[in-house]
């Protein structure tokens, strides 16, 4: 299909399941030739090439990136969304727990874009999308380990953006807010009472509804096209409005006569 990926190659880690495959699926309709790099690649489909990557290994990171750059012809794009969760306050969990999380959302950042590097350096139009959250820049209750590591990869991805910026290699990272993914639902059926716990979630959200899949997708693939060019450096979030949006419990009318709308809705 044509598109404005025509031509270009992309590499999706965490694109076995949720919001990485979604991206693999969507730059595929739009003309890229992908790779997803995934623990489990097994459920990946055609036309996409599913490879098996441990973002916490040096050789796995390697060997994965290698082989997707052989089957693809290079690598102009880099979408770095594997990571993992953790709940609790900062006391909640050990410290090996700590250095697991940071070892697969903040270092298998850094592992997978190193290794990616020398192939963007050789594209025209190379661009890394980072897959931060919401929880950099909001305070949520029980997310300390994680919102640590998400505040890591926004603060990561700034700085890449100002070392490769003459190299000509974009970087930007989407925030969602909480989105209806594997892992989401996976947490709703851990809970103690799923539909309460799932009506709180999606409450928390201004627009009244958890995020889709396919809309953070579209982000990450506004940020990685050609046509986002002069867009290096940004952080866009897609949390359904969490982040800047600030609106009554009620529903009073405002003084132009409209209704408020509540976040339950």
């Amino acid at each position: 299909m044509t598109g404005e990926f025509t031509g270009l190659s992309a590499v999706v880690t965490g694109g076995g399941s949720g919001i990485g495959l979604a991206t693999a699926r969507l730059l595929a309709e739009r003309g890229a030739a992908v790779a997803c790099l995934d623990l489990d690649p097994s459920g990946v489909p055609a036309p996409l090439h599913g490879l098996r990557c441990d973002v916490t290994d040096d050789t796995s990171v390697a060997e994965a990136v290698t082989a997707a750059a052989h089957r693809l012809g290079g690598i102009d794009i880099l979408v770095n969304n594997a990571g993992i969760g953790a709940q609790g306050t900062v006391e909640a969990n050990p410290a090996d727990e700590w250095h697991r999380v940071f070892d697969v959302n903040v270092v298998g950042v850094v592992r997978v874009t190193r290794a990616a590097l020398s192939h963007l350096r050789a594209s025209a139009n190379a661009a890394v999308v980072n897959i931060c959250s919401i929880a950099a820049t909001v305070g949520l209750p029980n997310r300390a380990l994680y919102s640590a590591t998400k505040g890591a990869v926004q603060s990561l991805t700034l700085a890449m953006a100002a070392d490769h910026v003459a190299q000509g290699i974009r970087f930007n990272c989407v925030n969602p807010g909480t989105t209806d993914t594997p892992w989401v639902r996976g947490l709703l059926d851990s809970a103690a009472d799923p539909a309460a716990e799932l009506a709180a979630l999606r409450a928390r959200q201004p627009m009244g509804r958890l995020v889709a899949a396919d809309e953070v997708a579209a982000a990450i693939a506004y940020l990685a096209s050609p046509l986002a060019a002069a867009t290096t450096g940004t952080v866009l979030a897609v949390d359904g409005g969490i982040h800047g949006l600030r609106l009554r419990p009620d529903a009073t009318a405002t003084s132009g006569g409209e209704r408020s709308v509540p976040a339950s809705e």
